[in-house]
């Protein structure tokens, strides 16, 4: 594949993001609002790296848990368990996508070095707004949920989601590793196409590699069900 070539599946690979992102957001707007207040945000955050696989998640199985609209609760979804799990994953997934966003759009600003090194700062920084945003969203997925106050729901967050985000970002960094240091060679410029598509690929393989773990965490009882 040429660069050029290279350069217009990267932007086509955004595009269909954004596009994925706005008819999700658009459906939920119009009315079909989850059940759980912080998936209304999941979803869409999801389709950002997912593209039409999480179009195709959200209308399959997402869209089982909206409210009715008149506003009464629908009854609870037996969903199958590896769909319990793969939803747990998109919700740690997501703090983690928009913690990335973040850190590395304030660090083409305000560039940041550990030991002389910008990618170990950059990283750093990017697991540290990660790490909160993930927690946040777990935050208020079990504060309803077990009508929590404030710091339980906070700890019960911490130890449900710590090793899920941790092992998100173990897929993503892994993969971003790999694209600088084997398939490129080079850091690739953050203003890049290139390296957006890149990041796309690195949260699919962060999800592949919090899966498992989310299905351990979920089998042991320490994250819930969603």
């Amino acid at each position: 594949m040429t660069s050029a070539q290279l350069h217009s599946l990267s932007v086509f690979s955004m595009i269909s993001g954004i596009a994925c992102t706005s008819i999700i957001l658009i459906d939920i707007l119009r009315g079909n609002q989850q059940k759980m207040m912080i998936m209304n945000f999941v979803y869409p955050i999801s389709a950002l790296y997912a593209g039409p696989m999480a179009l195709l998640f959200y209308y399959t199985i997402g869209q089982k848990s909206v409210l009715k609209k008149t506003g009464a609760r629908m009854l609870p979804e037996n969903k199958p368990f590896w769909q319990s799990v793969a939803i747990g994953a998109l919700h740690c997934g997501s703090g983690c996508t928009i913690g990335d966003l973040l850190a590395e759009a304030f660090l083409i600003f305000v560039p940041i070095s550990i030991f002389g090194s910008k990618l170990a700062g950059t990283w750093t920084i990017d697991f540290l707004l990660a790490f909160g945003l993930g927690i946040i969203f777990q935050y208020y997925a079990i504060k309803p949920m077990k009508n929590l106050a404030v710091r339980p729901a906070l700890m019960a967050a911490l130890k449900a989601d710590t090793f899920s985000l941790i092992a998100w970002q173990v897929g993503m960094y892994g993969w971003m590793a790999l694209c600088f240091y084997g398939i490129f060679g080079y850091k690739i410029p953050v203003t890049s196409p290139l390296f957006w598509f890149m990041m796309q690929i690195g949260m699919l393989w962060g999800f592949v590699t919090a899966y498992p773990v989310n299905w351990w965490l979920i089998k042991r009882g320490i994250k819930e069900k969603m």
